[in-house]
C-alpha cells in the first residue's frame, strides 16, 4: 500500500531511524539519509536534501543526544537540534508536506510531581534541552503541516542507550550504583516508530480532519514510570539469558552522588492524554514494552 509516497528518514541510522524504516516499509518510498550522505549542522545540506529528494513526508529522527558532551559543544548541539528542524519545515511548508519531529521530556525543569502537560511552561536544565526547545519552537513558528512528538528515555534494539549500557556493564562489572531520585517513562525506539505511524496514517488519510485540528505537539511515551534504578532492575531480570546470569549488584544512590556535567530534571513524566484524544493512539506500559526489546535481542 502506498500511502505515504516518498518518506524522508533524516537520521536514518539512529535508533528510532532504523525503525522508522521498519514501520513505515511498505506504504511508501523510502529515501534514507544519515551521516553517511549529509551534515545535518549544515543548512545548505539540509535544503540541498530536501529539493534533491522533493518528498511527500519528512521523518526528522536526527538529532544530538549527548547530554553532557552538549554542554562543551552547545554550537554543535543547536546546529543539529534547532537550526535543522527549521530548515526542515521551511521546505516542509514550501512543499506543502508533513514534517514529522521529535523532541525531550528534558525541555522541563522536573519541579512538578504529575505529569507534565504540553501546555506546562518549559524551563530546559540543560545545553541539550535548551536546544531541543529551540527546535520546538523554530517548527512551531514555522507552521505549515507537522508533528513534534516529545519522548522520553528512549532506548531500543539499535543504538547506544541505557539497556546496552546496563549489559555492557553487567560483563564489566559486579557492583553498579543506579541514580534512584531521577523519575521518567522508559520508551522503546520500536513503540516511538510504530506510534508515529499510526498517527501519521490517520492525519494522512484524512481521519483527523483539517490541518487545524491536529498539527502540533504531543507527548508520546510509554506508559507508567519509573527510577533509573527501577529500569535497570527490571533490566536484569528480563536479560539473564543475555548475561548468561552474571547480575551485578545494584546499589540505589541520589543524583548528587553521581555527578554529571548537565543536569537532569528529577520529574519527567510526560502525560500523553493529548494524543489519545486525538489520534485515539496509546503506547503500552514501559515494562511491556521492554520485554518486547529483550526479546528482539534473545
Amino acid at each position: 500500500m502506498t500511502l505515504c509516497g516518498r518518506i524522508l528518514i533524516v537520521g536514518s541510522n539512529g535508533q528510532v531511524g532504523r525503525e522508522l524504516q521498519r514501520s513505515f516499509a511498505g506504504i511508501g518510498e523510502l529515501l534514507c539519509y544519515d551521516l553517511h550522505n549529509v551534515n545535518i549542522a549544515d543548512e545548505q545540506q539540509v535544503r540541498s536534501m530536501i529539493r534533491d529528494t522533493q518528498p511527500d513526508l519528512i521523518l526528522n529522527a536526527a538529532a544530538y543526544t549527548a547530554v553532557d558532551r552538549a554542554e562543551s559543544e552547545p554550537e554543535i548541539a543547536m546546529a543539529i537540534n534547532a537550526t535543522a528542524p527549521r530548515v526542515l519545515a521551511e521546505e516542509a511548508k514550501q512543499r506543502n508536506v508533513l514534517l514529522v519531529h521529535y523532541s525531550t521530556d528534558y525541555i522541563f525543569d522536573g519541579t512538578k510531581r504529575e505529569p507534565w502537560v504540553e501546555s506546562d511552561s518549559p524551563n530546559p536544565l540543560n545545553v541539550y534541552g535548551v536546544t531541543k526547545l529551540a527546535g520546538e519552537q523554530a517548527v512551531e513558528q514555522v507552521g505549515g503541516k507537522y508533528l513534534i512528538f516529545r519522548t522520553s528515555w528512549v532506548y531500543g534494539p539499535h543504538g547506544n542507550n541505557f539497556l546496552f549500557s546496563m549489559l555492557r556493564l553487567a560483563r564489566e562489572r559486579d557492583q553498579l550504583s543506579i541514580v534512584d531520585d531521577q523519575v521518567g517513562a522508559p520508551t522503546t525506539s520500536i513503540e516511538l516508530a510504530d506510534a508515529t505511524r499510526s498517527a501519521v496514517e490517520r492525519v494522512l488519510s484524512g481521519q483527523c480532519g483539517a490541518e487545524e485540528q491536529w498539527a502540533g505537539l504531543y507527548h508520546m511515551t510509554c506508559a507508567g514510570s519509573t527510577s533509573w534504578f527501577g529500569f535497570a532492575r527490571e533490566i536484569f531480570a528480563r536479560t539473564a539469558a543475555i548475561t548468561h546470569g552474571k547480575v551485578p549488584a545494584l546499589t540505589p544512590i541520589a543524583t548528587p552522588d553521581y555527578p554529571t556535567p548537565a543536569k537532569r530534571p528529577l520529574y519527567s513524566v510526560l502525560s500523553n492524554a493529548k494524543l489519545k484524544d486525538t489520534f485515539g493512539i496509546e503506547l503500552p506500559r514501559w515494562q511491556s514494552a521492554l520485554d518486547a526489546t529483550v526479546l528482539q535481542l534473545k
